[in-house]
């Protein structure tokens, strides 16, 4: 598989594909990694806790059965951990304490090793949350805000691996963003079964955060679910021990979705309701009431201002191209996977592939959703 198929990147790092192992406690660490995770793009090792607060609370934990990871010497095992990963894949290491030295000193080593350092604020262990970490973080978003801010300062990569519908998603969302982070690992999990993959999309909506979803991935039907919803990448936990080969399968099949149409996790039309902000670069022209002046308002623009955007943007690429297209350039027109013979007889007429017009696609989106008349809203 090609490294570069996946335009997948922070700082310095770029994942390979968008299939990541998650952290489970007690059970993935570098060895389950190099047993189940070969292929992933990321592997996050942990949950691992860092002072004796959150070791403690893991002994009693431990004692009712659970399985966790604790240590008398924590950051020494973690050093070994990120070491020990041989699956090529870009590492993360999630960890959690009650004190704030501790996530500085694991910053910095994870800085050092080229990985990734991911606070948990999701674990709703009451041994953890009564000593003020995991989802307890989620509580008091000014403290976690505060320990971003903190941890990012040392240069690291900061990923906040959150649980969906413990507080309000997009003020959870926003404050996280705003505190510095540069990814957002949310479990999507929701009363019943299932992941809430509308909670996935309102997060999208709400940041430009690199953003991976979980819960439930247990193929590509349910990775394409939270990918089409607006998650850049998914990982898969428990669906691991049930199929070890999960990972490596998830990984083929994206990769041949994105050979195939370009955009892994292009978005649903908005005018379905279901697709996120980015599904704005398959809107027609808005000359008639539908779903695209209400999106656009989302974003701080008239639906003149969205027009002139695209067609600035379709200025000089072959999206300008499609005189005989319903709005006279394919900038207007739709997603690949929908049947239009007008689209694809301009594609077809000027040589652009269904991936490359895709590709297009998504720096339109990107174009529309970066754009200073947008971000400074």
């Amino acid at each position: 598989m090609s490294d570069d198929l996946f335009d997948i990147k922070i700082d310095n790092l770029s994942f390979k594909n968008p299939i990541a192992l998650a952290p489970m406690g007690g059970i993935t660490d570098s060895q389950f990694a190099n047993k189940f995770a070969k292929d992933a793009g990321l592997v996050i090792l942990g949950g691992y806790n860092l002072d004796a607060a959150t070791n403690l609370a893991a002994s009693e934990m431990a004692k009712r059965g659970r399985k966790e990871f604790i240590s008398d010497e924590p950051l020494k095992l973690i050093d070994n951990e990120l070491r020990s990963v041989k699956t090529e894949s870009i590492v993360a290491i999630n960890v959690r304490s009650s004190t704030l030295e501790p996530l500085i000193e694991a910053a910095r080593m994870t800085k050092n090793l080229n990985a990734i350092i991911e606070i948990d604020a999701h674990c709703r262990q009451p041994e953890m949350t009564k000593i003020g970490v995991g989802e307890a973080l989620l509580y008091d978003l000014s403290k976690l805000q505060d320990t971003i801010r903190k941890v990012k300062a040392t240069g690291a990569i900061v990923s906040v691996k959150v649980r969906a519908n413990v507080v309000d998603n997009i003020k959870m969302a926003r404050a996280i963003e705003d505190a510095g982070a540069d990814i957002l690992h949310v479990d999507a999990m929701k009363e019943g079964s299932g992941a809430d993959t509308e909670a996935i999309r309102k997060i999208r909506d709400a940041t430009r955060l690199l953003l991976i979803g979980n819960n439930s991935v247990t193929g590509i039907d349910t990775a394409k679910e939270m990918f089409t919803r607006g998650a850049d990448m998914v990982s898969v936990g428990r669906g691991v021990m049930e199929d070890p080969s999960l990972i490596t399968h998830l990984a083929k099949e994206i990769a041949l979705i994105q050979k195939e149409i370009g955009w892994y996790n292009a978005p649903k039309h908005v005018c379905r309701g279901e697709g996120d902000l980015r599904g704005l670069a398959f809107c027609c022209l808005p000359v008639k009431p539908c779903p695209v002046h209400s999106n656009v308002k989302k974003i701080g623009i008239s639906a003149k201002e969205f027009a002139d955007l695209k067609m600035e943007f379709a200025k000089g690429t072959p999206l300008e191209y499609g005189d005989s297209t319903c709005f006279g350039s394919l900038v207007w027109c739709c997603k690949i996977t929908k049947m239009c013979p007008l689209r694809d007889g301009v594609l077809e007429m000027i040589g652009l592939s269904d991936a490359d017009y895709m590709k297009l696609k998504k720096e339109l989106a990107d174009y529309i959703l970066d754009h200073p008349r947008v971000t400074g809203k």
